[in-house]
């Protein structure tokens, strides 16, 4: 059994494109243009009335996602830096916007307009949610390099 992993492998944003998402107000996903489907791996009929946080990292804070959450049921627009999983496990980084979505002066949904982010800025995003993780919840992220006979052995008992 080989088991392989693409958590390392980064998907760049193209700087020419906007990756357009809409949501209800559970979150559930209405709305996806075709720049998101390609940069998350997924196809538009996979993601529609899926809930957002498929799409959560791990590396992501909870309070970042609380604090996105307070912000926009209260009307107002929120923006920040964010992580997101692929489907085949690899990630993305995004600057996103979410604002709510009124239509004759009615809130009827959420929008979220994304674009990329420069490799410093994902440094310095991805160390401050390691620290928020750690400091929040009492979760580190590792990188551990284990002899390939120990793997053998645990592939051998999972058969």
């Amino acid at each position: 059994m080989t088991t392989t992993f693409d958590m390392f492998i980064e998907t760049e944003v193209p700087e020419d494109e906007l990756i357009v998402s809409r949501t209800d107000f559970s979150g559930k996903i209405t709305y996806v243009n075709e720049t998101f489907a390609e940069i998350s791996g997924y196809k538009p009929e996979e993601l529609i009335g899926k809930p957002h946080n498929v799409i959560r990292h791990p590396d992501m804070p909870k309070s970042a996602f609380a604090d996105m959450w307070k912000t926009i049921q209260r009307g107002d627009a929120w923006e920040g830096y964010v992580k997101n999983l692929r489907k085949d496990g690899g990630y993305y980084w995004v600057f996103a916007r979410m604002s709510t979505v009124v239509k004759e002066g009615e809130p009827i949904e959420y929008k979220s307009v994304r674009e990329p982010v420069s490799r410093a800025k994902k440094i310095e995003m991805q160390n401050l949610y390691d620290k928020l993780r750690s400091e929040e919840e009492d979760m580190t992220r590792v990188v551990l390099y284990v002899k390939n006979e120990k793997l053998e052995i645990a592939e051998s008992l999972e058969t």
